[in-house]
């Protein structure tokens, strides 16, 4: 299956159209890696710019550490009543971008406990600038000082019910940092009801709440833990009904929060212990009408990041049709397909990455089903998969695999493979300097073999057996080459007898 991911977002302030520009290239290079392994981040929102300190803007800028005794001045000064305590807290949060200064601040003794009686102020300004240093705190990446944090996870959770709604996001945003860290603050927060708090949370009507909500369910999901003590959770309560509902009405309520939560069931469905669960509330038919209403969206009008959507629903389908349930009857619709080829031509030259997740769904769908098998051939869409050959190593095996899950159905299949000219096409990738993909080919080539003897004739004649000789010397081919070669040279009529194929194509 693939793996799991997480990213997170650059800062936002003012100056802000080359500050969004290297937000966003911040986004695409955590993305990526998102897509690629399972990935734990942290967020910032820095909506002030806090530049008393001279700093031009705040994006990026790590102010220079304090000494021991200037933190203890700040500490001293945001305890006192005056009307500079606001300013006090704003140097304070500035101050606290610095590693070395947030490690000597909760070293301090009484610096969280001040900071706790700041964020619990009936003051607005003075609790949302103390809930900006507690979110900079969140933000460091030593344990030390998440741990430090400890005493304000029942604090984030009470004031996630709040009325403010970017105060409501500091908080979720404060929580999903500290959850990443420490595994002593996520053991803490069960107890105290983060699920049901979250379960609340989620239904709420504001885009941005929902976004930071999703972040924190993702990094709880992902915890080593999950499977064992929070997903059994996540499943007794009301969220996986609110995450599918949201998911489904990403295109139209906000992108935003549905890929958060689209990420959230990837991260369930990966863990293998609540697909039944998943599949029982509709998941299959739901997350297949996300994927047909994200292929009939053109993409030069969609919403920008579409792709991000595409991503984890597509994860989401392939590992679920990977169980063994027979859950790909509840999919027999040849529309899937369709959308599958339309979500390639639209996104594929801006975003390679998506090839790969389509050829993993198209695997799974043709791996057990001849459904699929026949419609991908009664479409004509056997040139539009070939073509991905080229794409990259992964997209290759890949394609070949696919074309094996519908060799494997028998005479019928191979020959409209054959009649559809598959030959032409799999003979270049018989010289490609990839092992993986010349065994993959290899199989193919023996299963067209053994049930169309025409395509063995029209190999020979198109000068397949030299690429075959070339391999006989390759130690991880020269076996299924041989065996080939075998085929080639035997008469006509005795390769149409009934055997079982020597090299069954691996299922992914």
């Amino acid at each position: 299956m693939w793996g799991r991911r997480q990213r997170g977002p650059g800062s936002c302030t003012r100056g802000a159209e080359e500050l969004r520009a290297r937000r966003r290239e911040q986004e695409a290079a955590l993305r990526k890696a998102r897509r690629q392994q399972q990935l734990v981040s942290k967020r910032l929102l820095r909506e002030d710019t806090a530049a008393e300190e001279g700093a031009q803007d705040g994006a990026g800028i790590e102010p220079d550490p304090l000494s021991e005794n200037e933190v203890l001045e700040l500490l001293r000064s945001v305890q006192k009543g005056s009307e500079d305590r606001k300013r006090s807290l704003s140097r304070l949060c500035w101050a606290l971008r610095s590693k070395e200064t947030q490690q000597k601040f909760v070293r301090l003794d009484g610096s969280i406990r001040t900071l706790i009686g700041l964020f619990t102020s009936s003051l607005a300004d003075v609790q949302m600038q103390a809930g900006r240093c507690l979110h900079e705190l969140s933000h460091s990446s030593d344990p030390a000082v998440a741990e430090a944090c400890l005493p304000v996870t029942s604090y984030l959770l009470t004031y996630l019910s709040g009325h403010s709604i970017e105060f409501t996001e500091l908080c979720l945003y404060t929580l999903g940092n500290l959850v990443v860290e420490s595994e002593a603050v996520r053991k803490q927060l069960l107890p105290q009801g983060i699920i049901p708090v979250l379960v609340s949370c989620i239904q709420s009507p504001h885009e941005a709440v929902l976004e930071g909500l999703g972040y924190v369910l993702s990094q709880l999901l992902q915890a080593k833990e999950a499977p064992t003590e929070i997903i059994p959770l996540v499943l007794a309560s009301a969220l996986p009904q609110h995450m599918l509902r949201l998911v489904c009405s990403g295109l139209k309520a906000g992108i935003g929060a549905a890929v958060e939560f689209a990420w959230c069931l990837h991260y369930i469905i990966c863990s293998q212990t609540a697909n039944t669960a998943l599949l029982s509330l509709g998941a299959l038919p739901a997350l297949t009408s996300v994927l047909l209403d994200l292929a009939s969206e053109p993409p030069p009008d969609a919403a920008e990041g579409l792709e991000l959507l595409v991503c984890p629903v597509l994860r989401c389908l392939s590992n679920l049709l990977a169980e063994d349930t027979g859950c790909e009857v509840q999919v027999q619709d040849e529309r899937l397909l369709i959308a599958i080829f339309l979500i390639l031509q639209s996104f594929l030259q801006q975003h390679p990455f998506i090839a790969q997740e389509c050829l993993w769904l198209l695997n799974n769908l043709t791996a057990h089903e001849p459904f699929f098998c026949s419609a991908l051939l009664s479409l004509d869409l056997l040139p539009a998969l070939l073509q991905l050959l080229p794409c990259s190593q992964m997209a290759t095996v890949l394609v070949l695999t696919v074309v094996c899950n519908i060799a494997v159905k028998g005479p019928a299949f191979c020959q409209q493979l054959h009649q559809q000219a598959a030959l032409a096409l799999l003979l270049p990738t018989l010289t490609l300097p990839d092992p993986e993909a010349v065994r993959q080919c290899l199989e193919l080539l023996h299963l067209l073999f053994l049930h169309c003897p025409e395509a063995a004739a029209d190999f020979i004649r198109q000068g397949g057996h030299r690429a075959l000789e070339q391999h006989q010397s390759t130690p991880e081919l020269q076996e299924q080459a041989r065996a080939l070669l075998n085929m080639v040279g035997q008469p006509l009529d005795s390769l149409s007898s009934p055997r079982p194929p020597s090299f069954p194509p691996p299922v992914l």
